[in-house]
């Protein structure tokens, strides 16, 4: 990716990262201020698990439907107006006072959530004017992810002595205002509509549709369904089994930690230190993902996630070493994760099937895992810690054969080589 081209299209690659910073922060603000909600307005136990799996389906929802948005509004205007519906959520859970309020503005935000991060990225590759160009772009918006999960964890740590669920109001109106400052940047901006111009021009040229989006299933038909179907099957492989396990650490890591006896200070802070990680090895993912270099990367990533999984599971529950190897974890995920999923579904599909697509894919892996958390606390307890870690090594072999496939088939159809 060349230096101008990074340089000039890095306002549309900020725009469109906020809505993955609300993204992650909508799911850790709501993991980390969960209990204050349950005690500033009395809920029980039983409320409290249907906040949390209606945020995860809502999230889904979203996915799965953002292609028909798009189709329905246009995926620039889409891109443009779905953050107000974020922001709409928030502020309801911002004025919630009952349980059924708070629901309502999580679901708004869950499917809004859910819809911008396909469509954005989306935006991104038709606006980018090259293969390669696109693929360092939307690589980048995963260190926006890294940083809304950052963000949210520390927020929730500094308004923690608040009394009642305002600590937890205060989390969510700023999100609120993110989601506004990014509706006001997407519409505003004179540049984003010349780059919008642009990416039709060269969409045009292309022979794709550009801003016009129909369904990922008519790719499954014509001379190219194999290809498309091959592609399809070893992106969902691979990003339903990487879920599986992120999202485990993502919601469960500081149970994880908490119950192999760390303090809930030391798991909020390890959270903290852990993600700062990610960021930085987000960062460097990024600025290779133009280039050939990606897929050492990966490869590299794998070992270390199976690694870290193996570790875990020698560690006999010792806290020092699960933290380290969540540590490990964290730099490996960056490698062989949502970043170079991101990738492989932009560069492998028609412009104009890439929002639903991506959607659907999101959507499923979604679904999976919120039916994989119903069971997740039973399985992360120091006694059976093990056995879990060594059957999340078996999933990490899966998405690596997965992966590899996909490499092979883009080599072969000459996709995504730099």
């Amino acid at each position: 990716m060349s230096n101008t081209n990074t340089k000039k299209y890095m306002p549309l690659v900020g725009a469109a990262g906020i809505g993955s910073m609300l993204g992650s922060g909508i799911i850790i603000g709501l993991s980390a201020t969960i209990t204050v909600w349950q005690e500033g307005l009395g809920l029980s136990t039983g409320e409290v698990g249907i906040l949390s799996g209606a945020l995860t389906f809502a999230i889904a929802a979203g996915s799965l439907l953002a292609g028909y948005v798009t189709k329905l509004m246009g995926l620039i205007r889409a891109f443009n107006y779905m953050n107000i519906l974020y922001a709409a959520g928030a502020l309801i859970c911002v004025l919630s006072g009952s349980f059924s309020m708070l629901l309502v503005g999580l679901i708004l935000t869950g499917f809004a959530s859910g819809a911008d991060l396909p469509i954005s990225l989306t935006v991104i590759s038709h606006d980018a004017p090259d293969e390669k160009t696109s693929a360092g772009l939307v690589a980048s918006t995963q260190v926006f992810w890294q940083i809304g999960v950052l963000g949210s964890y520390a927020m929730a740590f500094i308004v923690s002595r608040a009394e009642g669920a305002l600590g937890a109001r205060i989390v969510f109106g700023i999100l609120g205002g993110l989601a506004v400052i990014a509706f006001m940047w997407r519409i505003f901006s004179r540049k984003f509509k010349e780059f919008h111009r642009e990416g039709d021009r060269y969409r045009a040229a292309e022979g794709t549709k550009g801003n016009t989006e129909v369904s990922f299933t008519s790719l499954f038909k014509g001379d190219a369904k194999s290809k498309y179907l091959s592609f399809f099957f070893c992106i969902i492989i691979f990003y339903v089994c990487w879920n599986l396990l992120a999202n485990t650490f993502g919601q469960f890591q500081t149970y994880m930690l908490v119950k192999a006896n760390a303090s809930q200070a030391l798991a909020t802070g390890c959270g903290i230190a852990l993600n700062i990680a990610g960021l930085i090895c987000g960062i460097l993912f990024a600025s290779a993902a133009g280039s050939k270099h990606r897929n050492k990367f990966f490869y590299v990533g794998i070992v270390i996630q199976a690694a870290a999984m193996i570790g875990i599971a020698l560690g006999g529950g010792a806290l020092f070493m699960i933290v380290a190897m969540i540590a490990c974890y964290n730099i490996g995920n960056q490698f062989a994760g949502e970043s170079i999923y991101k990738v492989w579904t932009q560069e492998s599909f028609p412009s104009e099937a890439r929002a639903s697509m991506q959607g659907f894919i999101n959507g499923f892996s979604r679904l999976c895992c919120g039916l994989f958390a119903l069971v997740t606390p039973y399985l992360v307890v120091p006694e059976r810690i093990q056995s879990t870690m060594y059957g999340f090594a078996v999933i990490v072999l899966i998405s690596a054969a997965a992966g590899t496939i996909m490499l092979r088939l883009q080599k072969k159809h000459g996709v995504g080589q730099m």
